[in-house]
Order: structure tokens, then C-alpha cells, then sequence
């Protein structure tokens, strides 16, 4: 496999470069952030940088196991300085290292120090970073593949695969990088994405959360990944759980979604008033970071493409730089998201197809209770009347939009 080169991650890194403030870099397990790091070296390099002012360390490597404590960690970083340079200092998995903001921060006082940082897991970013480091640091949110950067990756012979083939295989093989670098098949992929979930279930939900029920945690897992796209929330799953023999009350159900969203297993998607230009406390939605490992977890349904299709479309929204909620319009009315940037909204239904009449009247019915005229899409996967335009709703077809970085 060839490297995949993750452009908008790397153009990210660049716009920031040199600039003193810490640039973090978050997300699931095995996204490709160390990658990113690779690949950002090299760019380093053949900009004229040289090798001995580039200092990268991986915690997770058994030969970095003596810097796991913030004193000798800084030592190591001060002595290989180069003076009178810029020195670049890439810590990954730095969640390993005691009091490892006592370290950054003093390389961060450095003048001749950009410092870069990762960490898997979003209660060490958002909750301790946020708090450790305040107003020091940037955040670049990293996503495992895009459709688009799934197709580059591909191999030779599945390169000559259609698009609609080459989706199948998407949302068979999930977009873990790791799942294209010996052209896995579905076997050897499933397995891979079952060490992934396993290490995030017990290594960073239930040690960080001390939860004693996996198995309950297990079958909230599926229930939630089962139901991407529905509204929900943790008296729902409770209900439902206690229904089928399983006994939960909420608020332990509440602490077992925290942990998952903040391994980032799930991304919880807030409930947006349009009129009245307000978030909406109850009842959220929830999307995967992963359609693949979701596939191998339950068994889903003909009809679910709809959800699958919904739900890689709000990944997509995330890796544009948007913040992503769900619509609602009127009493009860829903638009299945609006994205915001820079405040200007624009908003977007998903189905997997709207050839019949009724189901395009029942997609576009929202739309018309929406009073502003800020940009309406209609995504599908229809290859037939793919592209149409029906009174200022632009539809578009869902595989070419997410294949077009520079789109909607």
C-alpha cells in the first residue's frame, strides 16, 4: 500500500507551524495520527530542516519507557536541542508520561520549540488538556479514513473497482488505515477492528471508568451502535436493557456513553432549535467513528443503508471543519443535520434514495418549514436524477460529494 497522505490533517500542521503554541493532535485508536507525524517529518525534511532538529518519541514504544516521568522526558528533549534553531518535538501518546504537562510546558517556554502532541483518548485532551494547559494549545480532530482517502489507498487491481463497489467495500473493511496496508480481506480486517474495540472497551473505558459490568457495557455498545441516527437517550437504553432482562439504571448508562464517546468510539450529536436559534438539552443522537467496526459488532437490516449512508455524511461534516447538530423545525419537524462555520449555517437531509414520490415529498417537507435562505441539500445514492435542483434544495449524490474534499 502506498502512504495515504491525509492532506487537509497535514495542511492543518503546516498553517500552525512554527508558531508557538502546542498543537494537539486527537483521536480514536489507530486513526493514523503517528502516521500524520511521519509524513509531516518528512515535509520538514525536504524543506530543508535538518534530521538532529527533529526529536519524535512514541510512549507506546518499549524503548521510550524510561521518559514516562516528566523530569527525564524534559532531559532527554533539552539535551538533543540544536541552539539557535528551530527544534521540532513530536511526543505521541504522551498520556503515558506522569505529569506529562510539566514537560511540554517547559518545552513550550522554549523559543526554539514547536511542540506536537497525541493522545488517544478525549477525556485526557479535552477534560485534563483543557484544563492543564489552557489557552496554550491548538486542536486538530482526527478522523480514520475518508471515503475519498479509502479510494487512494486501495491497491491496483481495486482501484479498477466502480464507485458504488468500492463503497460496499468501504463500509465492509471500515476506514481504520491498517485495514488497506496488506489489502486485508473481511477476516483478517474483522479481527483487526475486534483488537481495536477490545483495547478501547477495557483499556480506556472500563480502567479509566473502574466499570465491573463489561458485559453490560458490551450490550450498551451494540444497542447504541445498532441504533446510529435514532434519537435516544440513557432512560431510553435503560428502559430498553431492563426490558430484556438486563437490569441498568440510567445514570450508570450515562457514565458507560461518556466513556465512549470519550475514547471517541461515538461522536453524541446535540439537538439544534432553527427558529428559535437554540440547543436543545434532551434526548441526542449518536454516530460511529467506524461504519466497519459497527458492521462486525451487530447485525443490521436491508434498510439500514440509510442510517450507514447518514451517518458517514456527518463524519464527513466533521472532517470539513463543521460543528454538527441535528435539526429540529417546528414541533416535529427534523432536519437530519445543520452544519455551522463561522456561524452561517447550511442544512442537509440523507436518504438512500429518493425515486419515489412519496419518500422525496416526506425529505423535502422540512426544508420548506426552514425560512432562511442559507444552503439545502438533499444527499442520496441514487445514480439515476442524481444531481437536481427542486425549488433551491441542490441534490447531489452522496459518493461524488464525499470524493469532492472541496464541496458543500
Amino acid at each position: 500500500m502506498h502512504r495515504i497522505e491525509r492532506e487537509e490533517y497535514l495542511k492543518w500542521l503546516l498553517r500552525h507551524r512554527d508558531k508557538q503554541i502546542i498543537k494537539v493532535v486527537t483521536g480514536v485508536r489507530r486513526c493514523g495520527k503517528s502516521t500524520l507525524f511521519e509524513i509531516y517529518c518528512d515535509h520538514l525534511l525536504e524543506s530543508g530542516i535538518l534530521p538532529e532538529q527533529i526529536i519524535a518519541i512514541n510512549f507506546e514504544d518499549i524503548e521510550y519507557e524510561d521518559l514516562q516521568n516528566y523530569r527525564s522526558l524534559y532531559k532527554y528533549v533539552k539535551e538533543r536541542l540544536v541552539p539557535d534553531k528551530m527544534n521540532y518535538i513530536f511526543l505521541d501518546e504522551i498520556q503515558h508520561v506522569e505529569q506529562y504537562q510539566k514537560a511540554v510546558d517547559s518545552l513550550f517556554l522554549r523559543e526554539n520549540c514547536d511542540v506536537y502532541i497525541t493522545g488517544s483518548n478525549a477525556y485526557f485532551m479535552s477534560g485534563e488538556l483543557a484544563t492543564l494547559l489552557t489557552g496554550r494549545y491548538v486542536e486538530l480532530s482526527m478522523l480514520p479514513l475518508s471515503f475519498k482517502e479509502f479510494c487512494q489507498g486501495l491497491d491496483e487491481e481495486r482501484k479498477k473497482l466502480t464507485l458504488n463497489e468500492k463503497f460496499n467495500l468501504y463500509i465492509l473493511l471500515g476506514s481504520f488505515p491498517y485495514v488497506l496496508k496488506y489489502h486485508y480481506g473481511l477476516q483478517e480486517a474483522r479481527e483487526y477492528m475486534s483488537g481495536i474495540y477490545n483495547t478501547i472497551l477495557l483499556n480506556d473505558i472500563v480502567r479509566r471508568f473502574k466499570i465491573a459490568d463489561v458485559n453490560m457495557l458490551e450490550a450498551v455498545t451494540k444497542f447504541i451502535l445498532f441504533n446510529i441516527g435514532n434519537r435516544t437517550s440513557p432512560t431510553t437504553i435503560a428502559n430498553t436493557m431492563t426490558s430484556n432482562q438486563k437490569k441498568i439504571d440510567p445514570k450508570t448508562v450515562d457514565r458507560y456513553i461518556r466513556g465512549l464517546t470519550d475514547s471517541l468510539l461515538f461522536y453524541e450529536v446535540r439537538r439544534y432549535n432553527i427558529k428559535g436559534k437554540e440547543f436543545l438539552t434532551t434526548v441526542n443522537k449518536y454516530y460511529t467513528t467506524d461504519i466497519g467496526m459497527r458492521n462486525m459488532l451487530v447485525k443490521g437490516k436491508e434498510s439500514d443503508v440509510g442510517h450507514i449512508l447518514e451517518n458517514l455524511v456527518y463524519l464527513e461534516l466533521k472532517r470539513r471543519g463543521y460543528e454538527v447538530y441535528v435539526g429540529q423545525v417546528g414541533r416535529d419537524g427534523e432536519i437530519d443535520f445543520v452544519s455551522m462555520k463561522d456561524g452561517i449555517p447550511s442544512y442537509y437531509q440523507v436518504a438512500e434514495t429518493t425515486l419515489e414520490e412519496k419518500v422525496l415529498e416526506r425529505e423535502l417537507a422540512p426544508f420548506k418549514k426552514i425560512e432562511d435562505n442559507y444552503p439545502k441539500y438533499l444527499i442520496t445514492l441514487d445514480d439515476i436524477f442524481e444531481e437536481m435542483n427542486y425549488n433551491g434544495v441542490q441534490k447531489l449524490n452522496a459518493l461524488r460529494w464525499m470524493m469532492d474534499v472541496g464541496g458543500s
